[in-house]
């Protein structure tokens, strides 16, 4: 596999190594060997998965924000494996350099990029085919109580969902986070996120 940087530290892109013939194609959708091999060098720790989800949705659904608080924070490796998404990692870390600011990469089935979404990142997507199914592995199990987010409509974040308002879908729970400008974060750029990890 390929690994991106990108302009956040910590955020990647991941492109999987396919294998392509009049049949059709194979990949390794996720190695932890590999994983450990090369992405955990450039994030300074390992990071071990332990829930898988998937998540069905129709053209203009946008889900997000997300994130979940202390002591229950995740990292998220996320692709889409029918359709494609327009896919965000939002920094949320106070104290950080690149706070508020976002990484935007479109997700396909075609072309078979993973997104790594760090702890302390609030993440959302928003569908812009008929219909995706949305995978993500994450490293901690999800815990309600601990639920967090921020508005996935805050202008102030500058983000281009590609979504025209009018079609834009959201649940009722995602139209009363706060706008960044409002929001309290539980993270701090100076915690260690990754207490239990190691290279």
């Amino acid at each position: 596999m390929e690994i991106i940087q990108t302009d956040i530290k910590g955020v990647l892109i991941i492109e999987p190594r396919v294998f392509k013939d009049s049949r059709g194609y194979f990949f390794e959708s996720f190695s932890q060997r590999e994983f450990d091999e090369k992405a955990a060098p450039i994030l300074g720790h390992t990071v071990r998965f332990v829930q898988d989800n998937e998540s069905m949705s129709s053209y203009g659904v946008m889900r997000g924000l997300h994130f979940q608080r202390p002591p229950f924070t995740q990292s998220k490796l996320v692709r889409c494996v029918k359709g494609s998404v327009l896919d965000v990692a939002v920094d949320i870390r106070k104290g950080s350099p690149t706070y508020g600011r976002h990484v935007a990469v479109e997700l396909t089935e075609d072309n078979h990029r993973q997104f790594f979404v760090p702890r302390g990142f609030a993440h959302g997507f928003a569908v812009l085919s008929d219909i995706a199914v949305f995978q993500y592995k994450c490293d901690e199990f999800y815990h309600p109580e601990a639920d967090g987010g921020i508005s996935i409509t805050d202008p102030s974040l500058g983000i281009d969902w590609r979504i025209p308002t009018d079609k834009a879908i959201l649940s009722e729970k995602d139209t009363f986070h706060a706008t960044l400008s409002d929001f309290i974060s539980p993270f701090d750029i100076e915690q260690n996120l990754y207490p239990d990890t190691q290279l």
